[in-house]
């Protein structure tokens, strides 16, 4: 037997519908913020995630699946959206259409890391991406839409931790800081650190390394080194989400794990899923589109990961749809009513009500127990006695409560009742 591959998981029948739940839930969100769905290609070529993620990330450095493809060029499964969406803005031209370009989609992605629960080698994500506003109130938008999305799937204990990265100008005084302050630590700190201290400093801030963790613990916050512009707008978001009830808490360590990232950073976080407990996180990325060679563009984004959500919501008992099941199974005695039985429950469908027949040569008396475990709301038997007269006598599974129905009214009569 062929196993799946580590880090991998099969989504089997019985869980299919609540994926769908969480992905519906995720495009009625879209819906009502007037996001446009986009999809993008499973794999790029590896310099968009290079440029774009950031090459002193842990992302590109550990967690890519790179490979070269048989015309000699580097190719990546992509690890995140955020990079091909921009891909998607800057060669489709969509800076010339109408602004904001407000988008979404929820897709495959890829990271070669240590398997852990809800954390997967292939995960999915479901990410908002909106393009050509700079404004505070974008970026509000966003934070809210994230926050729709998990009440939406009944979510609870979650909350919101927000900072503020600022720009260029001011990051550059403030890694300086960073770098006057770990000098003296840098012979305690993993050699991955020590590499940061000289190419990025800020990412020193995301290392999960325990003593890593204490030595930064004391360093600098970056909001103490906010340029005028950065702090008002900062200050804007703050009064935005605060206008509208909403709680948080700023947490001046939220780097975020990618090199894009300028200004509003955010997390919504859960202590009910480990010590990762982000379940969707984002913020603005003003020099992105500019650095893959598109005009200089703000945009503001999230993404949250569908296989994370789905073990929180298992493990806080956030309530699931029902499984659906068939409305009704129509079981024949003979081949002649078996025929009848697969005309019946094809017209069914075709009006739009789930139907179910036997297609293993079931006994009736098996029919009906395999109805009865397929949960079928109704149940028909059809034997010489109905292809004579032209009518099925229906039961309702829940009561046991009987109902002559003609057969050309079967369809009209389950619209009723379901």
């Amino acid at each position: 037997m062929i196993n799946i591959p580590k880090g991998t998981k099969d989504v089997l029948p019985s869980q299919s519908y609540k994926w769908q739940y969480v992905e519906n839930a995720a495009r009625e969100v879209a819906r009502v913020f007037n996001l446009k769905e986009i999809r993008t290609p499973v794999f790029e070529h590896t310099e968009l995630f290079l440029r774009g993620v950031g090459e002193t990330t842990d992302v590109v450095n550990k967690e890519m699946y790179t490979f070269e493809d048989k015309g000699g060029r580097s190719i990546t499964l992509k690890p995140e959206g955020t990079a091909g969406a921009v891909r998607l803005f800057v060669e489709n031209g969509l800076s010339s259409t109408p602004l904001p370009v407000k988008t979404y989609y929820i897709s495959p992605a890829f990271r070669y890391e240590r398997p852990q629960a809800g954390r997967l080698r292939e995960f999915h994500q479901f990410g908002i991406e909106v393009f050509g506003s700079a404004s505070a109130e974008t970026d509000a938008e966003v934070i809210f839409a994230a926050l729709s999305f998990l009440k939406k799937l009944n979510v609870k204990n979650i909350r919101l931790e927000i900072n503020s990265i600022g720009c260029k100008t001011c990051r550059a005084e403030y890694n300086a800081a960073l770098k006057a302050y770990f000098l003296p630590r840098l012979s305690e700190m993993c050699e991955t650190c020590r590499t940061r201290y000289e190419t990025n400093p800020l990412r020193i801030l995301d290392c999960k390394e325990e003593g890593c963790k204490r030595i930064a613990e004391g360093a600098p916050n970056i909001t103490d080194y906010l340029c005028d512009d950065c702090r008002a707008h900062f200050e804007k978001v703050k009064s935005l989400l605060s206008g509208q009830g909403l709680e948080y808490r700023v947490n001046p360590r939220i780097v975020r794990g990618l090199d894009y990232y300028t200004r509003t950073v955010f997390e919504f976080v859960s202590d009910a899923i480990g010590a990762q407990g982000t379940v969707c996180g984002g913020g603005r990325y003003d020099g992105l589109v500019g650095s893959l060679g598109g005009p200089e563009t703000p945009a503001v984004g999230f993404g949250a990961g569908i296989e994370r959500l789905l073990l929180l919501m298992e493990n806080t008992g956030a309530p699931f749809p029902e499984e659906p099941k068939p409305c009704i199974y129509i079981a024949g005695m003979d081949t002649a009513s078996r025929a009848k039985a697969f005309a019946l429950a094809l017209a069914v469908r075709e009006s739009g009500i789930s139907a179910e027949i036997d297609h293993m040569e079931r006994s009736v008396k098996a029919q009906l127990k395999y109805a009865d475990k397929l949960g079928a709301k109704y149940v028909a038997v059809i034997g010489e006695s109905e292809m004579s007269g032209g009518e099925l006598n229906v039961k309702k599974m829940s009561d046991g409560s009987v109902q002559t129905v003609k057969m050309q009214d079967l369809c009209a009569y389950l619209s009723k009742e379901k």
